[in-house]
């Protein structure tokens, strides 16, 4: 696929399952499947998203994709006591080599990281069953915006993306999905916004949110550090900026997510 901007080591396998917890509700109120019995999820990573839909469509059978066999591992471990409803595949999703066709598929924080990613959406569209659908989530990085204006985290923050995108990734995918879907022939293409906008009118929620960014930009930190793009201060100077953030009695917190549905 690329090389995974996050890795693959423990701590990152567990911040994803974290990242499930806290991203959830911002992203599952939308997702529909209902009257699906077998979707295919790409990019299932950990198990993280897959464990969620299970729960939201206990008839629902999901056949999972990644790319990263340590990730198929750690994902059968975690959903060992749904076994029944899964199988797995170590597969680089723009080739996709798969026996059956699905009644839907679903995507989250994938494409992000896949270079030429239309050509997953072009192979997922071939095990797609008529009026088959599809939802998909995707960051919009460039929407970031805080306050107080913070000299360490806009640093951090620009080599992060500038980071990712040297890897062949897209960190504004999200904003393309409504091209990238009409170009790969889906149809009944919705677009929705999603995301946070905090601030000190709710605390806890700013607090767990800028402790979640933390650890989201952090997870790119070791990459960086080998690559030379990031030096061990620039890191701190990151870490010491979200803190004063989530103490400032001015802080804002926004970003934004995109969704999208579409059907064959």
């Amino acid at each position: 696929m690329t090389n995974y901007i996050h890795g693959y080591v423990p701590e990152e396998q567990e911040r994803l399952v974290e990242q499930a917890g806290v991203l959830g509700p911002l992203i599952y109120p939308r997702i529909d499947f209902e009257g699906c019995k077998h979707i295919l999820e790409i990019g299932c990573g950990v198990g993280a998203q897959t464990k969620v839909l299970l729960s939201l469509f206990p008839e629902m059978d999901i056949t999972c994709v990644d790319a990263e066999s340590r990730q198929i591992e750690k994902a059968k471990n975690n959903l060992q006591s749904h076994e029944s409803r899964l199988s797995f595949h170590v597969q680089d999703a723009r080739n996709l080599d798969l026996g059956t066709k699905f009644d839907g598929a679903f995507l989250c924080w994938v494409l992000e990281h896949i270079p030429n990613s239309q050509l997953v959406l072009e192979r997922l569209r071939e095990y797609l069953e008529p009026r088959a659908k599809i939802w998909i989530t995707e960051v919009f990085n460039s929407s970031f915006y805080f306050q107080p204006t913070l000299s360490g985290l806009s640093n951090y923050y620009e080599k992060y993306n500038s980071f990712h995108r040297s890897l062949k990734g897209d960190p504004d995918i999200g904003a393309k999905l409504g091209n990238i879907l009409t170009q790969t022939g889906f149809k009944g293409i919705e677009l929705f916004k999603g995301g946070f906008h905090l601030s000190q009118h709710d605390p806890a929620s700013l607090r767990k949110f800028t402790s979640y960014w933390k650890g989201l930009m952090k997870s790119g930190a070791p990459s960086m550090l080998e690559a030379g793009w990031i030096t061990k201060q620039e890191i701190d100077e990151m870490e010491k900026d979200m803190d004063v953030i989530a103490a400032d009695e001015n802080a804002v917190f926004y970003y934004q997510f995109v969704q999208a549905k579409a059907t064959v």
